[in-house]
């Protein structure tokens, strides 16, 4: 691939992402130029928690899971990043660590952008700086809901929380029936929920007696997504 159709196809990836989504073609090329490619195996990290924050990555390709780990060892997923998502903008701006480590879970390409550049880019360009405030403004919020779901709804509605989010993928509209199948298992739903495998199976178990969903093996029903959206929401 030449220079020119290399920056071009980082100029591509640059524009799909809400950050770097509305800059004109000035703009990008010039980011493009200085962006970095880098290559992940499946299982390996991008960085780690408290580690020094040189700049900020964009998915090109593949899937990055960004976790923190408790005291005692659990791991708790914050989000998990496919292509067109930036990761690690809030420490380019407030000169912390990262806040949270980052692995690979499957082969993935990023693009790394060094924070000197991010910083000139606000500076020349107001346009841009709004759009990071926006895109950070987004990213509080979701983790303001991340704490809302663990500190104020048990494990059950957060598991449902989990299923009516696997079933709207299938873009199907409230109060339909869904059916799916899991691709994480009950260890990897735990770590996005906030707890362990048995808590998350005997959960399971609680929903299927409820008669909210069915279950056989990792395939799932569910006959009534607004009812399951009920339960998820209940106050206590």
């Amino acid at each position: 691939m030449s220079l020119t159709e290399n920056c071009a196809k980082k100029s591509d990836a640059l524009e799909r992402t809400r950050l770097f989504g509305g800059s004109n073609c000035q703009e990008l090329a010039w980011v493009a130029e200085r962006a970095v490619e880098q290559h992940l195996k499946a299982g390996e990290m991008l960085f780690f928690s408290g580690e020094e924050a040189r700049g900020l990555f964009v998915v090109v390709s593949g899937r990055i899971r960004a976790f923190q780990h408790n005291e005692e060892g659990r791991e708790q997923v914050m989000h998990i990043d496919i292509a067109g998502a930036t990761l690690a903008d809030v420490p380019v701006f407030d000169d912390g660590p990262y806040p949270a480590s980052a692995i690979a879970e499957e082969d993935t390409e990023v693009l790394f952008i060094e924070k000197k550049d991010i910083r000139q880019l606000c500076l020349e360009h107001p346009s841009f700086a709004l759009r990071a405030l926006k895109t950070m403004a987004e990213r509080v919020r979701k983790h303001a809901k991340l704490v809302e779901e663990l500190s104020f709804r048990e494990v059950g509605q957060r598991l449902a929380i989990y299923l009516i989010g696997e079933a709207q993928k299938k873009s199907l509209d409230e109060g339909c029936y869904a059916k799916f199948r899991l691709t994480l298992s009950n260890h990897e739903i735990a770590t996005r929920i906030g707890t362990v495998r048995d808590v998350v199976s005997r959960a399971l178990a609680r929903l299927q007696g409820k008669g909210l969903v069915r279950v056989k093996g990792r395939e799932v029903v569910v006959p009534d997504l607004s009812a399951l959206k009920r339960y998820a929401e209940r106050s206590h």
